[in-house]
């Protein structure tokens, strides 16, 4: 299988994944850049210029018992030569000990690599993971106090989103991003200037209305960049510390260029750095950081 052949399988896969998952929340492409540049790829018969892994994730709510139903999220990364080796994915659910959880994902890599090595493989995964998952989970979770909030578990994934604009000038889009944060309770920070970079984190329900707003906006070019997605099995608490930043605010670094609208791209990565994001850098500028 040539390269192409293998991008092609790739973006024919996740066409079959989207009309089997066709719920907003169902599939979510976490890398939006990724999927442009295979589409471009493919488009243009090279993979010059492909520097991204797809990477998606998958929700699917299982019932573990008669009266309990659980998200299961799929992480997926599709490496460049894929389907010749086997995807990167990972299951999480809030249900799972890290025991648990850990076993599961041995035991469908085994699978995977038994019955699945060279065909595109993601919805016999999802197959796998929904005839499977519940032996998974102990009976102590299915009664604990935690197993309410478990079911709900947008409550229990904190989201990180990473946006890239192609610019942002305009004072009022600066307004309403500082205040729909504040008013999502969402922590991060957004750099204005070209380009413009906006980062969001905090419950999932929260961070995808920021998100709906706003891409409503008009912009020249807008998406997400990098998406994340960490589920939890504790507390509102627990989630809270695995915060990044602890508020929400506007960071203007140091201008330069012609018309004044151009940051340091230096500051931006020490800052990030600083939050423990810094390999966030590399991944919305293609460059390491200095």
């Amino acid at each position: 299988m040539t390269a192409i052949e293998q991008a092609e399988a790739q973006l024919s896969e996740l066409d079959l994944l989207a009309s089997m998952f066709p719920g907003e929340s169902e599939l979510i492409v976490n890398d939006q850049l990724a999927l442009a540049e295979l589409k471009d790829c493919i488009e243009k018969r090279t993979m010059e210029g492909r520097s991204s892994k797809v990477y998606f994730t998958i929700n699917m709510n299982l019932h573990i018992s008669e009266e309990v139903m659980v998200v299961f999220s799929l992480a997926c990364v599709l490496p460049f030569k894929y389907p010749e080796v086997l995807p990167e994915i990972t299951v999480r659910s809030a249900l799972l000990s890290r025991s648990q959880q850990s076993q599961l994902n041995t035991d469908l890599t085994a699978y995977l690599r038994k019955n699945c090595l060279g065909d595109v493989c993601v919805l016999n995964a999802t197959e796998w993971v929904r005839e499977h998952a519940s032996s998974y989970v102990s009976r102590d979770a299915l009664s604990s106090p935690t197993t309410e909030s478990a079911v709900q578990p947008v409550d229990l994934v904190l989201t990180r989103l990473w946006i890239y604009s192609h610019h942002i000038y305009s004072k009022w889009k600066r307004k309403n991003i500082l205040e729909w944060a504040k008013e999502l309770s969402l922590s991060g920070f957004s750099m204005p200037g070209k380009p413009g970079v906006v980062c969001v984190e905090g419950p999932q329900s929260a961070c995808e209305e920021f998100w709906s707003r706003l891409r409503k906006l008009t912009w020249k070019r807008i998406l997400i960049r990098h998406r994340e997605d960490i589920p939890f099995d504790g507390t509102g608490d627990e989630m809270e510390r695995q915060r990044k930043f602890s508020t929400f605010e506007e960071k203007v670094f140091s201008v330069n260029g012609g018309r004044g609208n151009h940051m340091d791209f230096g500051q931006l990565y020490h800052f990030l750095n600083a939050k423990g994001c810094g390999d966030v850098f590399q991944m919305f500028f293609g460059v390491e950081g200095q």
